[in-house]
């Protein structure tokens, strides 16, 4: 009876935490939205709002750390729940940074609200930020469903990412060679574009966890690269 009892109390206690999972990674999916149509139309205050929830998403990283370590030392898990809970570290581990990339973006938003529009980058980066968010959605329904399947086929949509974001590069080479006017602005567009890229790559590795706890095994091949780019720029946090 004791225990059926402990592990009842073990079972809440996971169900709390993947809840914590679920709802972090709701808040990152709308600051993935919310900072992409922020710079598009460029709405400062939308931008700020993205900024200051990113403090509730970082106050969340930490309390699923906190508790992941205090089941680990109260219940003894076995190797399969054990697995779990580094996946559960693993995932919120990635959302938190996703979520530094999309309050990075939000904090260009007020300069480059400044500056002349071009073309149509920032609709474009808004796009590949839309099919980010859709990834990270399928990633976290995978890993609620514990469907490696479903997994498998965000992490091969990461080559999409990729190459939205090689294109949008080619492009501001060409908009900067074109009028040096353009050079500051497209700078700030280029980190943008950078910043959801590494979002890309965050949410595969979200998916591979998925997979992992899924199997007991990451996945076979190592996801192939379509960034072809030789600038690369990561945002500070």
């Amino acid at each position: 009876m004791q225990d059926q009892h402990i592990a009842s109390a073990f079972d809440r206690d996971l169900e709390a935490i993947q809840a914590q999972i679920m709802k972090m990674g709701g808040l990152v999916e709308a600051a993935i939205r919310d900072s992409a149509r922020s710079l598009d139309t460029r709405d400062e205050e939308l931008a700020e709002a993205v900024r200051r929830a990113d403090r509730t998403i970082d106050g969340l990283e930490e309390m699923i750390n906190e508790e992941a370590a205090r089941v680990i030392a109260l219940r003894a898990p076995t190797a399969r729940d054990l697995r779990l809970i580094l996946s559960v570290i693993k995932i919120s581990a990635n959302l938190e940074r996703i979520g530094d990339y999309a309050k990075n973006m939000a904090k260009r938003t007020g300069v480059l609200s400044q500056m002349a529009p071009v073309d149509d980058s920032t609709g474009a980066l808004r796009r590949m930020a839309i099919e980010v968010e859709r990834m990270l959605k399928d990633a976290l329904d995978a890993y609620i469903q514990r469907d490696a399947e479903w997994a498998l086929e965000v992490i091969n949509r990461d080559r999409e990412v990729d190459q939205m974001y090689n294109a949008l590069f080619r492009e501001f080479l060409t908009f900067m060679m074109e009028d040096p006017r353009n050079i500051t602005a497209c700078m700030h567009l280029h980190f943008i574009a950078k910043n959801v890229e590494r979002m890309g790559d965050h949410v595969t590795s979200i998916a591979e966890q998925v997979v992992y706890l899924v199997t007991g095994e990451h996945p076979e091949d190592a996801r192939p690269k379509a960034d072809r780019t030789s600038l690369v720029a990561e945002g500070s946090k």
